[in-house]
């Protein structure tokens, strides 16, 4: 079996200084070269340690990480890569490394802000601890050496995407919240499946409320509900999502799918005991449940 090719794919910074001899004149490659440094020096005096060789090292490599993921992204319609190499090189020269390497660096800081679990507290809106994730993403994802393959673009957008994910989790339960029957709920601190699962459970009574927190007693007047009552459930679900909003009605359809063949819902509608049901109603929900069993 012949062994897998590899095709290396050094950090774009690099491939379009490589091309700058036959492009450029004395004056612009300095040009570029003394922008460069200054990235170096501004990332190493932030994030890393200006009064260190160590720190100074780090900190060039993140600033071609930091300019390649700029770049990347300016290009991102240029699928010929010898084409883009050029077209990169013409950019660094005619609009600044520095405004490159800013967006490389907004693009890292906007993924930052983006939620990274479905299961949100107080301490994710701590400005230290903000500014930690976001130091510990901007290495993760921009340290390029420029001698070997970086793949800091392809893998910024694979979090972009799962992030995107579940902001969109996070959002439909943060308005579920909001529309709660009883009022909104204001705890700081969010499991967004669990409200979301709590909200489909109970779309099953057909009453078209929103349910994004319960309890004991609540809990046990709705299953009765759904014993004596014989809801359609399908019918229940239909009446929910005409009351979400279609910005949030795939996510609440897709955990509705999920949750149709359950073995908590068809523990509803037998006999099982109302303090069993309780305990697997807390593997779905979670924190969101106000438990009242002593």
């Amino acid at each position: 079996m012949l062994p897998a090719i590899v095709i290396e794919k050094l950090p774009r910074l690099i491939r379009a200084i490589k091309l700058l001899p036959a492009r450029a004149g004395n004056e612009e490659a300095i040009a570029l070269a003394d922008e460069l440094a200054g990235i170096t020096a501004m990332v190493a005096e932030k994030f890393t340690n200006d009064r260190t060789a160590e720190g100074i090292q780090r900190a060039q490599l993140l600033a071609i990480g930091g300019v390649s993921l700029g770049l990347e992204h300016l290009l991102e319609d240029e699928e010929d890569d010898e084409v883009g190499d050029q077209a990169a090189l013409g950019l660094l020269l005619s609009e600044g490394a520095e405004l490159v390497f800013q967006q490389g660096f907004r693009m890292v800081r906007e993924l930052a802000a983006l939620p990274e679990d479905t299961l949100v507290g107080e301490y994710d809106k701590d400005p230290v601890y903000s500014q930690r994730r976001l130091k510990e993403l901007f290495v993760d994802l921009c340290t390029a050496d420029p001698g070997e393959t970086w793949s800091g673009y392809e893998r910024y957008l694979g979090q972009l995407q799962q992030r995107q994910g579940v902001q969109a989790i996070v959002r439909a339960a943060e308005w579920l919240r909001r529309h709660h029957w009883e009022g909104a709920v204001k705890d700081p601190d969010l499991n967004a499946e669990g409200v979301i699962a709590l909200a489909v459970i109970f779309g099953i009574e057909g009453a078209g409320r929103i349910v994004a927190r319960t309890g004991q007693k609540d809990f046990e007047r709705f299953v009765q509900s759904v014993r004596t009552g014989k809801h359609d459930y399908e019918a229940g679900w239909a009446r929910l999502l005409e009351n979400i909003p279609a910005s949030h009605q795939r996510i609440i359809a897709e955990r509705i799918d999920s949750y149709r063949n359950s073995l908590l819902l068809k523990h509803i509608g037998d006999n099982t005991p109302l303090k069993q049901l309780f305990v697997e109603l807390e593997n779905y929900a979670g924190s969101e449940i106000d438990a009242e069993y002593p």
